[in-house]
């Protein structure tokens, strides 16, 4: 079945990855619609045909390009899960060395980061943008506490997710405004583990290693 617009094929592929580039060398608020259709090829009329709008085809190029860097960051935590020691260490040390790897793949998705700081600023005045971010927030959630726990994002339940991956995406949002100032401000894993460490006396190891509801409670003293 034919496409019903001349060079259709290929464009909308063309247009998102001309979007993202743009992103990436100019940011959220300089890229314009001239500048995507140079970078990808394509023509003007080919983003209303395949998004509708210059906004709506940023919107995408935008997730899609978060996509990328979780996508990066789960092939560089294709290692084994720390071997010994009790529940709470294994948990510490499981945080700190994929949080270590999720701060190297900052800097290399910083430009991604900086346009997603851009685009949240504009969300107040932009409608459908601050819905976008709200329909990806989930999502987004429930993808941190796959990467930090080392699970299927599948099997992250809604509680945890709500729980767990809305403080990863608090980590996140602070980590992109420390970067954006300078990124020498931003702390290690090490230091956010003892952060935690000092702020509760010792990191919890979740839900899963806490008592059943009917196990007798430890004797005081």
């Amino acid at each position: 079945m034919g496409s019903g617009y001349p060079g259709a094929m290929g464009h909308r592929e063309d247009l998102l990855a001309g979007a993202k580039r743009c992103l990436e060398e100019k940011g959220w608020s300089r890229t314009t619609a001239r500048d995507i259709v140079a970078a990808s090829g394509a023509n003007l009329a080919s983003i209303g045909y395949h998004y509708g709008s210059k906004d709506a085809l940023m919107r995408e190029a935008l997730f899609a390009a978060m996509g990328d860097w979780a996508d990066d960051v789960q092939r560089s935590l294709e290692v084994d899960d720390p071997a010994g020691g009790d529940q709470d260490t294994a948990l510490r040390e499981r945080f700190e060395t994929r949080w270590t790897r999720v701060l190297e793949l900052f800097g290399k998705h910083q430009a991604m980061w900086q346009s997603q700081l851009e685009a949240i600023l504009q969300v107040r005045h932009d409608p459908e943008l601050r819905a976008a971010f709200g329909r990806a927030q989930p999502e987004g959630r429930q993808g941190l506490v796959g990467l930090i726990h080392g699970i299927d994002e599948r099997d992250v339940d809604e509680e945890t997710s709500r729980v767990m991956g809305s403080f990863y995406m608090t980590l996140v949002s602070g980590m992109i405004v420390q970067m954006a100032i300078d990124p020498e401000l931003m702390p290690g894993a090490h230091d956010l583990v003892e952060a935690m460490r000092r702020i509760v006396g010792d990191v919890p190891a979740g839900p899963d290693a806490l008592p059943a509801p009917d196990a007798p409670a430890s004797p005081a003293g």
